[in-house]
């Protein structure tokens, strides 16, 4: 597998290994259980995968309160399987991604066990964010600063001090100031390149620094990460610090030492034009492209969206990445049945029906929507389950939530918990097949038609998936640059064309003749000619 650049047109699948296939019938999915399911990635045509983490954790936050950055938790097996997964994967030209999460570990870290224990201003607390408390008795956080999860980003200890978590109060922040945390986090970086990993995910990777000059700034109430352009400026104390991309370029030298050089790809959930410092040549190679995600199904939002996305890392030598759902967000085929000014936490409280899904309008939005993704130069990201067309589980009983932001805000949020339930592999069997009658969190009725094992037909969504990956290597790579091809008589048409092919979506109300070549593939199989509403086409314009 000797391509540097193998990341620059790849397509890779998310594995939330909790919920991907469980191999000793205990509810949680495992790094065997991954194994055992590498002919269904293969046969998918996936290039690579990432691993959310399995390290050693509480589970506070489904793995990413880390208490060992070097291991493997029990619950998914050991350094074997690891290793074992690894070569099952390499021996089918698979790579592995694996996440790295450099805010915050777990409160049960070593470290952070050796910071309770020591006193204020030791070294042992210098390696987190520790600061007295305001008011006369130090009673009051020493800040502003909010949590993601909900209430202050400070937690009191025993002699009076606090301590600060972006997210939850078991997940303390990390010091990045501290020299002692930057080399650690070399260490692990060489331990899992040694293990044989191909890249990581990088999480948070726009906060890791905080301004942490007293008095400590207040945030007034601005604590939510910048998901759009932020005021000129703009300088917040803990988020999208140039700070940053110090830590950044430390780990790409790093990174480059190996044969073949290993690959990052940054969670920064920063502006559009913020994005692409994180993607500099000695930075990091990719950031996952969130406003793709959250773009509404509108023909100039998305060719808007796409332009700007381009245009930021144009004379960069970073490739884009385009992404539909992930373990954080709604799944896209349930998003694209609701109305775009929806309320989604709102709409999650009411069980998934107010308003009402159309799913069938989401279904036929989500295949065309693929067919867009894999047309577009760059790497594609796959989320687990998108390939069978799984909708949110928006009706999880209160009793089985397990995201700590649903307990954290007193049940104000919903969480995440409904694209997190386990994948449906075999209809008819306990569990459909994940390998536990009763998984961690319960599967719907719906999961039985939608089984990997039910998804053999021309009309599936996981064969649409196999034939737009396999085109997509084919014909669509090395294929040259994006160009539109507009039509003023059918603005909701988004033509785009890259040499000979064209991707033609149709964001309109009404059926369009199909543009002139020979039809590679068509969203709607039953398709009678024609493009129809929230379908989509590749078609090769070159004369026969």
């Amino acid at each position: 597998m000797p391509d540097r650049d193998w990341w620059r047109d790849a397509v890779v699948y998310q594995i939330y290994v909790r919920s991907f296939h469980d191999s000793d019938g205990d509810g949680v999915g495992d790094l065997p259980g991954i194994t055992a399911r590498l002919d269904h990635l293969e046969g998918l045509g996936v290039d690579a995968l990432w691993l959310t983490p399995f390290f050693p954790s509480p589970l506070a936050d489904g793995g990413y309160d880390v208490r060992d950055y070097r291991g493997v938790d029990p619950v998914y097996g050991d350094m074997d399987d690891f290793r074992t997964l690894v070569g099952a994967a390499h021996a089918r030209g698979i790579r592995i991604i694996i996440d790295i999460v450099p805010n915050h570990c777990s409160d049960q870290h070593p470290w952070f066990q050796e910071a309770l224990a020591a006193a204020p201003g030791s070294p042992e607390r210098d390696r987190f964010v520790f600061r007295d408390g305001a008011g006369p008795d130090g009673a009051q956080p020493p800040s502003d600063w909010q949590s993601k999860f909900g209430g202050p980003a400070w937690e009191q200890v025993p002699d009076g001090q606090w301590y600060m978590h972006i997210f939850a109060r078991e997940q303390p922040d990390l010091n990045w100031h501290n020299e002692e945390v930057r080399a650690d986090f070399l260490r692990t970086l060489r331990f899992w390149c040694d293990a044989g990993v191909d890249g990581f995910r990088v999480d948070v990777a726009h906060g890791m620094f905080k301004d942490l000059e007293e008095p400590l700034r207040p945030t007034l109430g601005n604590d939510a990460a910048p998901l759009m352009s932020p005021p000129a400026g703009d300088d917040h104390p803990f988020w999208d610090r140039d700070e940053v991309h110090e830590v950044h370029r430390e780990w790409r030298k790093l990174l480059e030492s190996y044969d073949p050089p290993r690959m990052a790809v940054a969670e920064a959930g920063v502006s559009l034009d913020r994005l692409p410092l994180y993607v500099r040549d000695d930075e990091l190679h990719q950031a996952f492209n969130f406003f793709y995600l959250r773009c509404p199904w509108d023909a100039r939002e998305l060719r808007t969206t796409i332009d700007r996305s381009l245009a930021g890392l144009e004379g960069m030598q970073a490739a884009p990445s385009w992404v539909l759902s992930n373990h954080d967000q709604i799944r896209h085929r349930t998003r694209y049945g609701l109305p775009p000014d929806v309320d989604q936490n709102a709409w999650l409280h009411s069980a998934g029906t107010q308003p009402p899904v159309d799913d069938a309008l989401g279904l036929r939005r989500a295949r065309a929507a693929v067919m867009l993704t894999m047309a577009l130069p760059g790497a594609a990201y796959v989320y687990q389950g998108e390939e069978l067309g799984l909708p949110e589980v928006a009706d999880l009983p209160e009793s089985a939530l397990d995201d700590p932001m649903y307990h954290r805000s007193s049940g104000e949020l919903k969480g995440r918990d409904g694209c997190r339930v386990p994948l449906p592999w075999e209809a008819g069997r306990p569990g459909y097949g994940f390998g536990s009658p009763e998984p961690w969190l319960p599967q719907p009725a719906l999961w039985g038609e939608l089984a990997a094992s039910e998804q053999t037909g021309e009309g599936s969504v996981l064969t649409l998936y196999r034939n737009a990956i396999a085109l997509r290597r084919e014909r669509w790579v090395g294929a040259g640059d994006l160009e539109w091809y507009g039509d003023p008589e059918h603005p909701d048409l988004l033509r785009l064309t890259r040499g000979t092919l064209m991707c033609a979506v149709n964001l309109g109300t009404r059926a369009l003749p199909l543009p002139e070549g020979e039809l590679l593939l068509h969203s709607d199989p039953e398709h009678t000619g024609e493009l129809g509403p929230d379908r989509a086409v590749w078609v090769d314009t070159a004369p026969r």
